[in-house]
């Protein structure tokens, strides 16, 4: 059963296209962008390790954490610095889990790292949480094609969509998987990244001078969701 989204947090699915790498550390790099001090958010790693807890976690984050320890036992979770981390198996059951985490969570961003075979089963087969978000890692030369073809079927379904084209560096990936990365520090995502994907609006228009967008699928307006690349 597909969770209803939460009308004031964004669920954003991330994968990776081909062979790019580093999408891992990019989910967690955005789960961080969506924390602040009274709120903690979730990365679901599907198919992941086992989250280990850390010394430095807010208040926020070992709340939720209890909270997901209660509603799913057996489910692996820690808390990480501003985000709680959760680790579930790559199968329908996973997927089912992964919806009754973000329902638990409901209210916060949640940010689900998958291998690129779910992605699609997720969103034909609504096997897990309802997405308002696609975040893709990719080499934007070699996964021209197949590129351009999934995005615009993200958006045909009226998802916000963006592609990183360049693996974060390796500090800013294990900060970000530590829950330590926060939003606009060096070597993070670029703030407009995560506003398109996070902006409670539904995503921003498409004209800013900063960003790059992608040549594999044009910029397309469909209710206010778009495509970019950074």
């Amino acid at each position: 059963m597909i969770a209803d989204r939460a009308a004031d947090a964004p669920t954003v699915l991330a994968t990776r296209v081909g062979e790019a790498e580093g999408s891992r550390g990019a989910a967690a790099a955005l789960a961080c962008a969506g924390a602040n001090v009274d709120l903690a958010t979730l990365f679901v790693d599907v198919g992941g390790r086992a989250p280990r807890p850390t010394l430095l976690a807010s208040a926020p984050a070992r709340d939720l954490e209890e909270r997901l320890a209660a509603h799913l036992p057996e489910a692996r979770v820690a808390a990480r610095g501003q985000a709680c981390h959760l680790a579930l198996a790559a199968d329908p059951d996973g997927l089912e889990a992964a919806t009754a985490a973000v329902t638990v969570a409901r209210g916060a961003l949640a940010v689900l790292h998958l291998p690129p075979e779910l992605l699609q089963p997720l969103l034909i087969e609504r096997l897990g949480p309802e997405p308002s978000g696609v975040l893709l890692c990719a080499d934007v030369v070699a996964d021209r094609p197949l590129l351009g073809l999934l995005v615009r079927d993200l958006l045909d379904r009226d998802l916000a969509v963006a592609v990183l084209k360049r693996r974060l560096n390796w500090v800013a990936e294990r900060r970000a998987l530590f829950g330590s990365l926060g939003s606009g520090a060096s070597g993070g995502l670029p703030h407009n990244f995560c506003r398109n994907l996070l902006s409670s609006k539904r995503y921003t228009d498409l004209h800013d001078e900063e960003v790059e967008t992608t040549g594999v699928a044009q910029p397309e307006r469909r209710n206010h969701v778009g495509s970019r690349s950074w």
